[in-house]
């Protein structure tokens, strides 16, 4: 996979509330990582609260790098990498600074990483990679997409969510049945309980032109439903229909786009990335639907992680640079990428300002 000598590649995530660190080989693979969930934390509130996940970051990134460094029993990596973005600014700055410490300590370069791009390249870490080219589901709270993926670098978004990202909406239905944050888990759960078919909630887009996305609907719909069913006395009963049914709607709504996409772009391989990805229901039917190959990285990998981040930084090892510019950006475009070598990751694709 590599034509340089091997390389130990340090990698930190720090986009949001999990706090990542891995060291991954190029010869030998994934060594150590890493991870701090804050789950416990954001969970009063319903959701990630930024002040928090950022100091929390502070608090348990460095010890899990010391960790992970006595783990991989190396003395100091070849590089760091890091996620520069997209995420939570104050996150994203605890890791981007502390890698650009790291650096001029140990004299080495650091490496700005696409938060998406390492988490369509989890499955890389997998024994059976997929080959390029390969269509992307990118699955997450933040993040809905499909993505025709060429070559590292060399991505083409053909579609995104127009309101809220699936994750968030799993979320957020969740916590109208009352089953508290992260409700992706306890939605999937009460699911397997449920009878899909109770309810017929919308599945936004699928018989529009292009490939995009839309789950503000579904998420208005299960509102309704449980208002009328609270209002009816009947609640209780209906959950784990209501739980199946918006599972179902919201799974058919990407896998029918995924298809619809690969057949569009002649890809007969998908990858299926991000915490969404999880999803059992969803991978079942996508094997079932697609005709071509599916790939997902191992559960432990589809939600944010430092192994994605240290294997995209391995792959990107000549867009290292000297550890001066601390980098955090909330949005960034996937598309602005380019393939390592061929422009200062720093110079070209990190947007200011």
């Amino acid at each position: 996979m590599y034509d340089a000598a091997p390389m130990k590649i340090l990698g930190l995530e720090t986009s949001c509330d999990e706090t990542g660190v891995a060291v991954y080989d190029s010869e030998r693979g994934l060594l150590a990582q890493e991870l701090y969930s804050q789950i416990d934390l954001h969970k009063i509130y319903g959701g990630v609260v930024p002040e928090i996940a950022s100091r929390d970051h502070v608090r348990c990134l460095l010890p899990l790098i010391k960790k992970v460094i006595k783990n991989a029993a190396i003395e100091s990596p070849a590089a760091v990498a890091y996620t520069a973005g997209p995420g939570l600014v104050g996150a994203l700055m605890v890791g981007s600074g502390l890698a650009n410490g790291l650096g001029l300590a140990w004299n080495c370069p650091v490496i700005p990483i696409h938060h998406m791009e390492g988490h369509l390249l989890a499955p890389m870490l997998e024994e059976d990679p997929p080959q390029y080219p390969f269509l992307a589901l990118l699955v997450s709270g933040g993040h809905t997409m499909l993505v025709a993926v060429n070559g590292l670098g060399r991505y083409d978004v053909l579609g995104s969510t127009l309101d809220d990202a699936v994750g968030e909406a799993f979320d957020k239905s969740a916590k109208l049945l009352g089953l508290g944050y992260p409700g992706g888990p306890a939605i999937a759960a009460l699911a397997e309980k449920g009878n899909p078919e109770a309810y017929s909630f919308p599945r936004p887009m699928l018989h529009r032109q292009g490939l995009d996305f839309s789950f503000s609907g579904l998420k208005t719909a299960v509102m309704l439903q449980v208002k009328k069913l609270v209002k009816e006395g009947n609640i209780d009963s209906a959950r784990a229909d209501i739980a199946s049914s918006f599972q179902c709607a919201a799974v058919d709504t990407l896998v029918t786009q995924s298809i619809k996409a690969a057949k569009q772009t002649h890809l007969n391989r998908i990858v299926v990335a991000g915490g969404v990805g999880a999803n059992l229901h969803l991978r079942q039917e996508l094997v079932k639907r697609f005709a071509g190959r599916v790939y997902y990285p191992r559960p432990e990998f589809c939600t944010d992680n430092g192994a994605m981040i240290a294997i995209a930084g391995a792959l990107r090892f000549s867009d290292g640079s000297e550890p001066t510019i601390i980098n955090a950006v909330a949005r960034w475009s996937l598309e602005t990428l380019a393939p390592p070598g061929s422009a200062s990751l720093h110079k070209l694709s990190i947007p200011t300002g």
